[in-house]
């Protein structure tokens, strides 16, 4: 008995001196001959408690599928606007800006797969516009010269990425309500002159700004809010935020590192722990 006891509690130890610490990819881009991330990001996934991996850009298949194998949670960046005629059927603008199509192609095959494995994203700025374009929806190409009713900065200019300048409403019961601790509002910083038009199918609106600019989707109850049905679907968790807040993670102020948190134990737990949050709410 006493050797049984001990080989159970020998294998017990040996389970938790292999616990794998959850992978977190981030999402990279090309800047003249180098892939960049920001510290921001990685950081900010350190802080969590995740182990952050940068994922150059790259279009091939193969590679993304062994990049999608290596992880277990996924951060898409901020970054440029998406090819509009491309990727969701409009003519440009003029108010577009700059448009990188490799990184547009990355972005929306590196998502795809991973949301076809079932692995839990995190869509940042342009990470959160990359959820309406990957999977069916449109965005906004300017708010400024296509929004009449806007009138908040959605673009905060020169000042301090660390801090926050208009307000969010925030859905009561969602995962982003839960996350950050039962509140209705905040305050972020915002960096961007796109945004989400029409959501796509298995997504819903969890977060508008004053002006009713579109400010985060979740995709919450995997087992029923399901993507159209051209679209490979393992029931991830997906959130996206038209905010940084890694930026203000980063800055000191752990105001929206839960965000963070999240992502991370969703990437080593199963999803329905996290549905029964939920329940309880």
């Amino acid at each position: 008995m006493k050797r049984f006891v001990f080989t159970i509690l020998l294998l017990l130890g040996a389970a938790g001196l292999f616990a794998k610490t959850p992978v977190i990819g981030i999402s990279a881009y090309k800047e003249g001959g180098q892939c960049q991330v920001n510290m921001t990001y990685i950081n900010s996934i350190r802080l969590a408690g995740g182990v952050p991996l940068v994922i150059p850009v790259t279009c091939d298949d193969a590679q993304i599928a062994a990049i999608v194998d290596a992880i277990d949670g996924l951060v898409m960046t901020g970054g440029e606007d998406f090819d509009p005629l491309k990727w969701y059927g409009e003519e440009p603008i003029r108010a577009l800006g700059e448009v990188v199509p490799e990184r547009d192609e990355f972005d929306v095959k590196l998502i795809r797969a991973a949301v076809a494995k079932g692995i839990p994203v995190l869509g940042i700025c342009r990470g959160e516009q990359l959820m309406a374009v990957a999977f069916g929806g449109s965005l906004w190409q300017d708010i400024p010269s296509q929004v009449k009713d806007s009138y908040v900065k959605h673009r905060q200019g020169a000042t301090t990425s660390t801090v926050g300048t208009h307000s969010i409403e925030i859905e009561y019961n969602s995962f982003l309500y839960l996350i950050l601790g039962n509140r209705e509002g905040a305050v972020v910083n915002s960096f961007h002159h796109q945004a989400i038009k029409d959501v796509p199918k298995g997504f819903r609106v969890v977060a508008r700004s004053a002006d009713g600019i579109i400010e985060a989707v979740e995709r919450m109850h995997p087992a029923t809010e399901k993507l159209a049905p051209e679209y490979a679907d393992g029931g991830s968790l997906i959130l996206g935020v038209q905010f940084h807040p890694e930026a203000i993670t980063n800055g000191g102020n752990h105001e929206f590192l839960p965000i963070f948190q999240f992502l991370v134990n969703a990437a080593d737990h199963d999803c329905s722990c996290f549905l029964s949050l939920l329940s309880r709410a």
